[in-house]
Formats: structure tokens, sequence, C-alpha cells
């Protein structure tokens, strides 16, 4: 008898952290497919600190893990699913049958602004070193940092902004203008109101101009307009977030007009016979973060174990952001519970509050990758 096959759809947190937690939960009792384009795992996360001379963010072998886990690995990108016979259909490689197929695809990037520099974690140095050596150096004076409407990263935002006045400051330059501009209610509002405080507070010691509830247009190069402020800048540059949308997979309905894929509280996509779950970028959650994308895939890992026949214990899916803001000085450690995509229940501190402190809190990836040194 053939035994129980699982698909894993993604090369990134939410696909490792749900290869790991399902083979340690499932054991041999469930064959594993790793379907990836990339052949290395780096957490992106850490690529923020790329142009800051902090080093560059540590990469694995996709290879070495999924053998590492017992794991067949194809790489090739995911095309689309056929849900009544149960195949996933690559780009190049041929058709893949489960048993159960978990995405963690990540989601779609895209420039949000015309004009503007779009930062992008695979390329973080070259994007951003030029405008930190220009500001170091009392070339570049006037920088703004724009966040998109929609789901996004919260963090590496407000990271390049606070270590960028932090090197300004550094250098012996007081007359840096730096503003940034966020449609959210607050400063990293997905981690609640004591965070955002916190965080305001930050900011205003660093010299940043933060504007909340706005919507930033940039009609033309150093053409920034806020908007309902009414302020118009002319800032010498301009750095943004890309715009997150979901991956619109054939074949898994209810996307939305962003894409995302919906999921229930187990983490299963409705409408797939309980055969399909999702985690990370590519699921519809409005804040988008490892740590949540590591309790989703952990949340699936434990349905898709007891589909194959382990007694696991269920998992509900209660999202506990965790993060960590770098700012060119002592890091702060943020955590929030998350309902209805507003965090509560913050918690603000300069000292760890969960162990090991990791950039990405995850149950099994942190502790491998330690392991591998």
């Amino acid at each position: 008898m053939d035994r129980f096959r699982v698909v894993i759809a993604g090369g990134g947190v939410a696909a490792i952290e749900g290869l790991l937690r399902l083979r340690r939960l499932a054991g041999d009792a469930v064959d594993i497919c790793l379907l990836a384009p990339n052949e290395e795992f780096s957490f992106r996360a850490l690529s923020v600190k790329e142009p800051f001379a902090g080093g560059r963010a540590q990469r694995h072998e996709l290879r070495r893990i999924a053998a590492d886990q017992g794991a067949e690995l194809v790489k090739d990108r995911l095309g689309s699913v056929d849900i009544d016979e149960q195949v996933v259909h690559t780009e190049a490689s041929g058709d893949l049958p489960f048993d159960a197929l978990l995405l963690a695809v990540g989601g779609r990037m895209s420039p949000a602004f015309d004009h503007v520099k779009t930062f992008w974690d695979d390329d973080a140095d070259a994007l951003f070193g030029g405008v930190v050596q220009d500001v170091e150096a009392g070339y570049s004076k006037t920088i703004a940092f724009l966040a998109p409407d929609g789901p996004m990263w919260m963090l590496p935002l407000y990271e390049l902004a606070l270590m960028t006045a932090e090197g300004a400051s550094s250098a012996g330059f007081d007359d840096v203008e730096l503003t940034l501009v966020t449609p959210e209610p607050w400063p990293l509002a997905g981690f609640g109101r004591a965070a955002g405080d916190a965080v305001a507070q930050l900011l205003e010691s660093a010299g940043i101009t933060v504007y909340c509830s706005a919507l930033a247009q940039v009609p033309a190069k150093q053409h920034l307009l806020v908007q309902p402020q009414g302020i118009e800048l002319s800032p010498d540059r301009m750095i943004a977030m890309p715009r997150v949308s979901g991956p619109s997979i054939r074949g898994i309905a209810g996307g939305g007009d962003r894409g995302f894929i919906p999921i229930d509280r187990h983490c299963s996509v409705p409408g797939t016979k309980g055969r399909v779950f999702a985690a990370g970028d590519a699921a519809a959650f409005p804040i988008k973060h490892g740590s949540l994308g590591s309790q989703q895939a952990d949340t699936a890992a434990a349905a898709i174990a007891r589909l194959a026949g382990v007694d696991a214990e269920p998992e509900t899916y209660h999202a506990q952001l965790r993060g960590i803001l770098l700012t060119g000085k002592k890091p702060l450690y943020l955590a929030a519970r998350v309902v209805g995509g507003q965090g509560f229940e913050s918690e603000v501190s300069e000292e760890p509050l969960w162990s090991p402190p990791e950039k990405v809190s995850t149950r099994e990836l942190g502790p491998y990758l330690a392991g591998l040194g």
C-alpha cells in the first residue's frame, strides 16, 4: 500500500517550517515532496541589515534541508491544482499527485509607486547601500520611506528609517530630514497600541517625521504628496516596500480581488475537500510576518498528520505576532495577539520576550538551522 503523499509548495519560512513540523509529527508515515523554484533558503527578514554593513543573511541549500528530512525536492514552480484528481501541475516537471497539499508559495510582489525605488529583500544592499553611503557622506539630506496600502511586511520600512537615522547621527549629520508615510492608524499597528506608542517615541527621538492614516502619491520624480494631510515634499530619495498580492492559483477558488488564499481556523482551504492547506504570505491574513506564517504551517502540519492517520494533537490557528525591530542601536522586542488584523495585549521590551530570541520566531525552523551551524 502506498504511503500518504504530501506535497509542500514553496521554499520560504512557512514551507520549510511545515516540512519540519510534519516530519516531526508524522515520522515515516508520510512521503513528502517539496516543490520550490529557489535553490537556497534564507531568512529574508535579516536582509534589512545588509545595506548597513550588517553582513549577508545566512543562506542554506534547499536540497540539503530536503535530504535531511527524507523529502523529495522538485525544483520548479506550481502551475495549477486539480482538486478532484488530487494533482499539482508544475510548470515544467510534470504532475505531482498528493493526498494532502500545503500551499506556502508566498505572495506576489510588485512596485507600489512610480518614480520610487522599491526595496527587494533579495537585493537589499545593492538597492539601499548607495543611499546609506550618500547619507553618511553628507550628500543626501531628505529621504522618504513609503508604505503601500493593503497587506505588507511592516517591520522593514521602519527598520530602514531608524537605521538610516542612526547612520546619519553617527556620521555627525543632524540636518538629515527623514519622513515615513503609512496608511496604518499608528506605527506598526498590527502589534497593537502599546507597541505603536513605543515605536512612535523611537521615531520621534530619531527625528523621523511620521504621517499615519496617510496615502503617498508620487506624480513625478522627487515629488511626494501626502494625503489627506495635503503635505507636499521634494525628497532627494524615496524608498518603498513592495505591494503584496496573493498567488491566484488556478484550481483554488475564492482568492478575492488580491488573490490571497482563504483559510479556516485549521489553515485548511475551503472547498478543497479538506486536502489543501495554506500558510504564509499566500494565505488570506491581513498581516504578513514570518512568525505568523510559521504558526499557520504548524497548524496545517498537525491537520495533515491526522489525515495521514497519525494520532497528532489537533491545532487551531491563533495568531501570536512576534517581531524584533532593528533600530541601529538596541533592538526592540514586540509581541501581540492578533484578531481581525489588529494587535492587542501588546508587549514591548528592550529585552527578549521569547527564547531563543530569533528575528523570526518559529517552533521548528530556528532550532533546526541553529543545528546546521
